[in-house]
């Protein structure tokens, strides 16, 4: 039986075909696949008989099956396979038995070796060939897609799955056998090896493999290369091919790094973890740069492998470090992640020795350095890592305030996701912080500063107890060098004058004490001169007394030495007696303690100096992140809310700023904002903390109440939305209900404030469940509206508002025509209202007016005839008024006067009386308005289609009647019949509305034209009533009553635009600006020519005017009621304003601005050209931070490019150097492509001659740099050089070049003289002191229009000019009159528009 050859494993199977040399094994034939089924079963049928020696005859067989392996079938296939691993089972199990055989041949020893060899050659190549037949199926499937997976039939493949894992487990068990006595003995050769390996890599390249249902086949083949890795010396192959498929197929990654830890920990092959990591850190930097993927692959080892086993990639960390100065971020994050891990899992704990200790600073501070990392991705990683970090509490508190420092730091990054990761970070921060739960800095700085003042009085106590430790005489021997060699001194030549300055005192004492005091001051020289005197004048008497030394050296150094010890001792003995012995045993005994004592006050103040510092950090981030809410990206925003919610559980007080910042963001469209918004007021107020239900009620209301403390009618519309939205899911209990509705009927105690939120959340609750006020009205109105509601008005008009919620919509939804919600003339409602408003008219009050204004809108909302109601409290006040002016009148004892609204008369009148009047008249007539537009306008559409619907329904019937099968046409006729008559219709009752608001409202038999004379003479006469808020009540009138009648207002408008100019009271101006805004809205046409105006009040000096303006005409301009001039400049000059608040105003507008078309791009050249005109008064720097706000808004490539090309042309216009540097430094704001490049070269003449001056010299070089670091082609950096040298030239040239360059280009200078009337004239209104001859009613458009269109000339070649060049010459004349195209086909009045603005 002995083989006379010996099988080589081959590198590729064709090397088995061909001769290899003597004495080895070559395949003879290849059986075509027809013969392959009879040959198998020969080889079954010899395997039977011989045994796993089988193979040596049928090798060939196999090994055909293998070389037309895709043309067999698959029963041939899956027989092969199922033969071959009972062959190499059964040869697996008697192995042992012959390799423990002492006495076995050495041609039975080749024979096995042969067969095991053949037998695993064969089985390795089925698996191979099956792994890639089940890649090929695998992504066949995947383009396929889904379709038929009901319908698709198991595939070779999917049986190979199967068998894919018992296949390796019987290779694991043929390699833990000690196959060394086959080779004679010998290390097994490495092919065979390789053979076996190789198997499990082809596996793992499969993608799939790291699905959840192949976990028991990732394992099969990680015990198959432990065996491998363990018995056969597989190290340094295993470091080389886990690295080279790392390199090329990512999905390894993971599996790689959960074998390598299990082979590490239960294999003990801890060298792999280091010959791995080495092999990764010798790759180049550069290299990985370039190798994206595989980098990728390299990444997620080292990070996976770091948070298995932590300590062995710590331990072969230094090898691995250099790359953090790599290129590739993805490499840098892996390493931080992996240092990350190691101090979260290792390097933490107190107990660490020195070097751990030392080792964990050391990641620390690369993290901390890596928080500034030039790659955005690496910076958000690293916040990440130290977000684990800290939410595993294992950073140390040394590093604590250095980590927050940074993380605020971050906040102001230009990376969205870094900003994310740094709020993260900041609440991670917060919720371990190991301080307190309560972070308020003004908590935290009281007792700083008392344990500190405890801490300086212990340290000093300690330091008068320890004075004593040093005796006199240890004093003098550290004083004794000096003092020796001051003395030595004596004995060489003096110096002129020196002995006039030392005098001996009379007595030996005083000589002494002079002597002492000198050497206190450590004059030593002087104290032994005085010395040396003083022994030879009084010799004998102490202390110049002693035994006489050979040496007069010595003499005077024990002289000194007594003198200074004595005086010592001496003030010591002038202490309170103490016993020595009491002293040192008082001394011996506690010294310990107060040592003790002076370390713990020096730790508990460390302590509280961190937590302030910590909460000093986290109030500052506040303020940052509260700006991050209205952000474009929805994350950041989700974040911010988060945090904030996180801030306001920790009790820092400026948290609720935030939380009140973030109300609006209620209304955002994007859901996922709304949300968060949602769910941060669930876990704020609707969790509160109580055992029973009435005690969480009771702090969800305490807390709601206290969020609604001086808030504005802003955030309480935004608090109403959120609370209707929890009220309409049922997330408000109803004893929450129960317990408001007890606080408003006092049944619970509380105080007037909360009693008056609690009304106010019964409101907003109402809005999301009307019936919650609807089912309590008799009592809101008995309690809230009683007699007791003179005594706290702001209570009664937060019930006017509650109950207003129970009208109806004036809109309804589609398909309904419900009747509205109305109560009877006669309810107990409207007599409360009324009598409580009359009764407050004749008493001074600041809150009368808004409860009369709520009152009066209530009645109006509610009421059935409330025209009438309102007629009845109009004569009642009035009537009021006229007995209180003819009291005045009789106690004036001239009773022949007749009341009257004369200036006598109403002189005499109060004046709150006199206010009361007026604003019970303008509120009246503005809802008196508001009902005829909406309710009225609606309640006749109702019914009109009622009776339409009646009237078709039953002409339906009776021409179904007649003839049922001809109706089809008729009908179709019938549809536009009805169709135009409710369009008729529309007109007619609009018409109707809008005769009955002209002719009859203001004529003189209605009620409101015997008050407006009264309201015209306190507008007319401010040096008479000049009271300053009757006069801003009767200013607010005017502009409502203005809103009843087009040709009243037309009449009114000069006086309204007068007051608003020049009245000295800001009241007066804002409210003024206000109802302008609402009759731009109601009568467009009649305003706008007064548009100026308005934009005049941009500029007023009072900051709250400024803002209503700014307000204002932020909604007419994007309500498209204003049309956008170069007024707008006015806009642009509240970016720079003072106050912040107005600079949100003006930010806000813009950002608005922007989401409208190519608004800004449009208007962008006359800004830049209004405020670079010195005569506008805008500073060079404040129009630069101007620009920098609006030009980042221009981000279309032809924008910049259009904008380009005007900037240079308006160079020629241009009339002073501050234009030039303006215009120069607006073209490096643009971000400037090859295009733009070219504007720029096309245009060189516009600006050559400009080029002398160096500021503008420096910008057009700020432009060229940066565009030289963006650009990348040859021919665009050479075109960026030729325009370098251009300007270099022109620069030099000075004022020759403008000459040169205009006759080069022939192009004639534009004369700038012809613009100016125009530019001056559009400026004029804007000026806050104008005569009165402004304030003429300016001509109407039309007339202006067939002015311009006479003298216009006739087209000429087009030029590249600004808008504000051509605003008087252009077709599209920015009129506020409809074009053709834009008029609608039906005459609806302008009034439908303020229907709308109305409700």
């Amino acid at each position: 039986m002995a083989a006379a050859w010996e099988f080589q494993l081959p590198l590729a199977p064709a090397d088995l075909l061909r001769d290899g040399g003597p004495g080895h094994y070559v395949v003879q034939e290849v059986l075509p696949a027809r013969e392959l089924p009879p040959a198998l079963t020969a080889f079954r049928t010899a395997f039977r008989a011989r045994g796993a020696l089988a193979v040596l005859q049928h090798f060939d067989s196999l090994y055909s099956l293998l070389h037309h392996f895709r043309a067999a079938g698959t029963a041939v296939k899956e027989d092969a396979l199922e033969l071959m691993m009972h062959v190499v089972s059964h040869h697996s199990n008697e192995l042992p038995g012959i390799l423990g055989d002492s006495g076995l041949s050495r041609a039975d020893r080749v024979a096995h070796l042969n067969a095991l060899k053949m037998n695993c050659y064969l089985l390795t190549g089925l698996v191979d060939a099956f792994e890639m037949e089940t890649c090929k199926s695998s992504l066949l499937e995947v383009d396929l897609g889904g379709k038929n997976k009901k319908n698709r039939t198991k595939t070779p493949g999917s049986l190979w799955e199967e068998e894919r894992e018992p296949v390796l487990r019987l290779l694991t068990q043929l390699l833990q056998l000690d196959l060394r006595q086959l080779w004679g003995g010998l290390v097994v050769e490495e092919e065979f090896v390789s053979l076996m390996t190789g198997s499990c890599y082809r596996i793992l390249e499969n993608p799939s493999i790291g699905l959840q249902k192949y976990r028991a086949t990732r394992e099969a083949v990680t015990h198959l290369l432990a065996a491998a890795l363990t018995h056969y010396d597989h190290i340094f192959s295993a470091t080389l091919k886990i690295t080279q498929m790392l390199q090329h197929f990512e999905h390894v990654a993971p599996v790689f790094a959960q074998a390598v830890s299990l082979w590490a920990t239960e294999y003990g092959l801890k060298t792999l973890v280091g010959e791995l990591l080495r092999e990764i850190g010798q790759k180049c930097p550069q290299d990985l740069a370039r190798d994206a993927s595989g980098v990728k692959g390299y990444a997620t080892f080292i990070t996976e492998l770091a948070e298995q086993i932590p300590a062995l990639v710590l331990s072969n960390m230094s090898v691995l470090l250099h790359h953090l100065d790599g290129e590739s971020y993805t490499m840098r994050n892996a390493i931080l992640a992996a240092m990350a891990e190691a101090l979260v899992q290792v390097l933490n704990g107190d107990q660490l020795e020195e070097a751990a200790r030392g080792t964990r600073d050391q990641f620390l501070n690369m993290l901390q350095a890596h928080v500034c990392d030039i790659n955005g991705f690496v910076r958000s990683r690293v916040l990440q890592l130290f977000t684990r970090i800290v939410q595993r509490k294992v950073l140390p508190l040394t590093q604590f305030q250095s980590v927050v420092s940074l993380a605020v730091g971050r906040l102001k990054d230009k990376s969205v996701i870094v900003v994310k990761n740094a709020i993260q970070l900041l609440a991670a921060f917060l919720s371990n912080n190991p301080f307190s739960c309560k972070l308020s800095c003004a908590d935290l700085a009281e007792p700083l500063k008392k344990e500190v003042k405890k801490l300086q009085e212990m340290r000093d106590r300690g330091r008068s107890t320890a004075a004593p430790a040093i005796t006199p005489e240890e004093e003098w021997e550290a004083m004794l060098p000096e003092v020796r060699a001051a003395t030595q001194q004596l004995f060489q030549p003096l110096q002129e004058g020196e002995e006039e300055v030392l005098e001996v005192e009379e007595t030996a004492e005083s000589t002494s004490e002079q002597i002492t005091g000198l050497l206190r001051k450590l004059n030593y020289k002087s104290a032994a001169r005085l010395t040396q005197k003083a022994l030879c004048r009084f010799q004998g008497k102490e202390p110049f007394s002693g035994p006489a030394e050979e040496n007069e050296e010595v003499t005077i150094l024990g002289v000194l030495k007594r003198l200074y010890t004595g005086s010592c001792r001496g003030e010591n003995s002038e202490d309170p007696p103490r016993g020595n012995s009491c002293l040192q045993a008082e001394e011996v005994v506690p010294e310990e303690q107060p040592q003790t004592e002076l370390v713990k006050q020096e730790m508990l103040v460390q302590y509280l100096q961190d937590a302030y510092n910590f909460s000093v950090k986290i109030t500052e981030a506040l303020s940052l992140i509260s700006k991050m809410m209205y952000e474009n990206c929805v994350s950041v925003v989700q974040e911010a809310i988060e945090f904030f919610v996180t801030v306001s559980q920790f009790g820092v007080p400026q948290a609720l700023l935030g939380v009140r910042r973030m109300l609006p963001l209620i209304w955002s469209k994007e859901p996922g904002v709304k949300e968060a918004v949602l769910n941060a007021y669930r876990r704020l107020y609707l969790s509160p903390s109580g055992d029973s239900e009435r005690a969480r009620a009771q702090g969800l209301v305490n807390s709601l109440s206290l969020i609604m403390v001086d808030a504005s009618l802003g955030t309480i519309q935004c608090l109403e939305e959120i609370i209707s939205e929890f009220v309409q899911k049922d997330e408000i209990k109803p004893a929450v209900i129960q317990l408001l509705w007890e606080r408003f009927t006092e049944k619970s105690q509380c105080s007037s404030l909360e009693r008056r939120a609690a009304v106010m959340l019964l409101g907003m609750m109402a809005r999301g469940k009307p019936e919650i006020v609807g089912s309590n009205l008799d009592v809101l109105v008995t309690v809230g509206l009683s007699e007791k509601a003179c005594e706290d008005y702001r209570l009664a008009q937060e019930v006017c508002n509650a109950i207003s919620k129970l009208a109806s919509n004036p809109k309804p939804a589609l398909g309904k025509n419900n009747a509205p919600f109305r109560l009877p003339q006669n309810h107990v409602l409207f007599g409360c209202l009324s009598e409580t408003v009359s009764k407050g008219f004749g008493q001074p009050s600041g809150h009368w007016i808004p409860f009369m204004e709520a009152a009066v809108t209530l009645i109006y909302q509610l009421a059935e005839g409330a025209e009438e109601i309102c007629a009845h409290l109009l004569q009642a006040c009035s009537r009021q008024a006229l007995e209180k002016l003819q009291e005045a009148d009789g106690q004036k004892a001239d009773p022949g006067v007749s009341p009257s609204r004369g200036s006598d008369g109403a002189s005499s009148l109060p004046t709150f009386l006199l206010m009361h009047l007026v604003s019970l008249v303008g509120q009246v007539a503005l809802q008196q308005v508001a009902y005829l537009e909406v309710s009225v306008s609606a309640e006749l559409r109702r019914r009109r289609i009622l009776r339409e619907e009646e009237k078709s329904k039953k002409h339906s019937d009776s021409s179904t009647k007649k003839q049922r099968p001809q109706s089809t046409g008729n009908e179709t006729t019938m549809e536009e019949e009805l169709g135009l008559v409710g369009a008729s219709a529309d007109d007619t009752e609009a018409e109707l509305i809008r005769s009955i608001c002209e002719t009859e409202l203001l004529d003189g038999k209605h009620l409101f034209s015997a008050f407006v004379p009264l309201v015209l003479k306190i507008c007319n006469n401010p040096g008479l009533y000049s009271d300053s808020a009757l006069s801003a009540a009767a200013a607010l009138t005017l502009g409502k009553v203005c809103m009843i009648s087009s040709e009243f207002c037309d009449s009114h408008l000069r006086l309204l635009f007068t007051m608003m100019e020049k009245s000295a009271l800001p009241g007066v101006r804002s409210n003024l600006i206000i109802a302008a805004g609402d009759l731009a809205i109601r009568f467009p046409n009649l305003v706008e020519p007064w548009t100026s105006h308005l934009y005049a009040r941009l500029r007023d000096p009072c900051p709250s005017v400024r803002q209503t303006a700014g307000l204002v005409m932020t909604h007419l301009i994007l309500k498209d009621m204003v049309k956008v001039k170069g007024q707008v400049s006015e806009m642009a000059t509240l970016l720079i304003d003072p106050e912040e608040a107005i600079m949100g105003v003006a930010q806000n507008f813009f950002s608005e601005l922007s989401n409208k078309g190519n608004a800004i791009y449009n208007v962008l050249p006359d800004i830049i050209s209004r405020l670079s005109d010195p005569a506008c008064g805008v500073e060079e720097e404040s129009f630069r931070t101007i620009m920098r706000q609006l030009f980042p808004y221009i981000t279309k490539d032809k924008q910049t490019e259009s904008l380009v090309e005007k900037l240079c042309q308006r160079f020629r216009t241009a009339r002073t150097e501050r234009q030039y540097r303006d215009l120069s430094h607006c073209l490096t704001l643009l971000p400037l492509s090859e295009r733009g490049l070219h504007k720029l070269q096309d245009n060189f003449d516009c600006f050559a001659d400009k080029l002398q001056d160096p500021a503008v010299y420096s910008c057009f070089q700020t432009v060229l740099a940066r565009f030289r670091r963006a650009a990348s082609k040859p021919e665009t950096k050479a075109l960026a050089e030729e325009l370098e040298r251009k300007l270099s030239a022109s620069h030099n040239r000075g004022l020759d070049s403008a000459e040169t360059c205009q006759e080069g280009s022939g192009t004639p200078m534009p004369e700038p003289a012809k613009q100016k009337p125009t530019a001056s004239a559009r400026r004029q209104p804007l000026s806050t002191a104008n005569r009165d001859e402004d304030f003429v009613t300016p001509p109407p458009r039309t007339l202006r229009n067939h002015k311009r269109s006479q003298k216009r000339p006739p087209p000429k070649k087009a030029i590249i000019v600004f808008s504000s060049d051509e605003e008087n010459s252009s077709e599209d004349e920015l009129s506020a009159e409809l074009t053709e195209e834009e008029t609608p086909t039906k005459t609806t009045p302008i009034t439908r528009s303020s229907a709308r603005r109305l409700r």
